[in-house]
């Protein structure tokens, strides 16, 4: 095992394979890929809110090495964004960082119309989404990024799920034409995908195969999901996982075809029940194969402060609440 790949072991266990984290953090990842992107090409822009060190942490002297490619517009997202925005509009290729309740909910106006309605090139990336903000608590908590920006006309939204996904999304936005919301982790996540894995935005993965219920999951979710998986066999539960990465345009195609398959599904998002991917799944389904769903989800609530297996637990999105959902789920469907 690499450097890169070297893990810290806990307990837990899915798909044959100890649960993971990997000692490489999620923005050590990013820092690492904008920096080659930048050397490559001297259009990609990256802006900041104030919160560089955040995201890029020891790579900012290095970044400092492309005069022009780093722009802090300090703690002001609503401007930060109508600059991204201009910079398209003069050729160049700005991605947009901040913590992920500020970029959606400060700037949501400015991502609708200078963004979204002039057809602009620009990637937004939200940081710490959900849960990940842990100990900064629930004014930097967004359970609600994705619903604000789910209804905005012709802006992708993804959830990188690890950190070889999140290296080729970025990779691949770059040369890409649009408006994104990449809803990324700046901690240590659970590797899901070997290197040489390839992704497709607006289709979903199929991680592990099962004939009695589909658990549709994002982000951090995808591992709570193998977990349950693992578990449920135990009991005699044959259980698909489905790493839906692109909320929107969404995978209905895949959706519709572990409906007909499994004829139960269970939805998994560190985000609002509201508008979010369970809401994408039960949208797809109820218009075309009503079958049984459960959500895992955060129930209209505010976050707090706290680590994360705790607030994994105190938000109910753990890899037992999802066994326990599925069950249901499947009883359902034999019902």
């Amino acid at each position: 095992m690499t450097e890169e790949r070297m893990c810290s072991q806990k307990t837990d266990r899915f798909a044959g394979k100890t649960y993971e984290v990997s000692a490489r953090k999620m923005a050590e990842v990013y820092a690492d890929t904008m920096i080659r992107l930048m050397n490559d090409n001297s259009d990609v822009v990256e802006l900041e809110a104030d919160l560089g060190a955040c995201i890029m942490g020891g790579k900012m002297d290095e970044i400092g090495r492309y005069p022009g490619q780093l722009i802090n517009c300090g703690i002001q997202e609503a401007n930060m964004v109508g600059v991204a925005c201009g910079l398209a509009a003069a050729g160049k290729i700005p991605f947009a960082h901040s913590f992920a309740p500020f970029i959606s909910r400060r700037a949501n106006d400015q991502i609708f119309i200078s963004g979204c309605y002039s057809g602009a090139n620009v990637r937004l990336v939200g940081s710490d989404p959900g849960i990940m903000a842990a100990y900064n608590g629930g004014t930097h908590m967004p359970f609600e990024d994705i619903a604000a920006l789910r209804a905005f006309p012709g802006l992708t939204i993804l959830e990188p799920t690890d950190e070889v996904m999140l290296e080729k999304l970025l990779c691949m936005l770059a040369g890409e034409k649009g408006m994104y919301y990449i809803r990324c982790a700046r901690k240590a996540v659970v590797p899901i995908y070997e290197k040489e894995q390839d992704f497709t935005i607006g289709k979903g993965m199929v991680v592990k195969d099962g004939r009695d219920v589909t658990v549709i999951a994002s982000g951090i979710m995808v591992a709570e999901a193998l977990m349950a998986a693992e578990r449920l066999e135990e009991e005699g539960i044959s259980a698909r996982v489905v790493d839906m990465f692109t909320i929107k345009p969404f995978d209905e195609e895949l959706t519709l075809r572990c409906a007909e398959e499994t004829g139960a599904i269970v939805t998994a998002e560190n985000h609002s029940i509201y508008n979010g991917l369970g809401s994408a799944v039960c949208e797809t389904l109820c218009e075309n194969v009503p079958v049984p769903v459960e959500r895992i989800g955060v129930h209209d609530s505010f976050g707090e402060v706290g680590d994360m297996e705790y607030l994994k637990k105190r938000f109910h999105l753990t890899a037992e609440d999802i066994v326990v959902k599925a069950k249901a789920a499947a009883a359902r469907k034999k019902g």
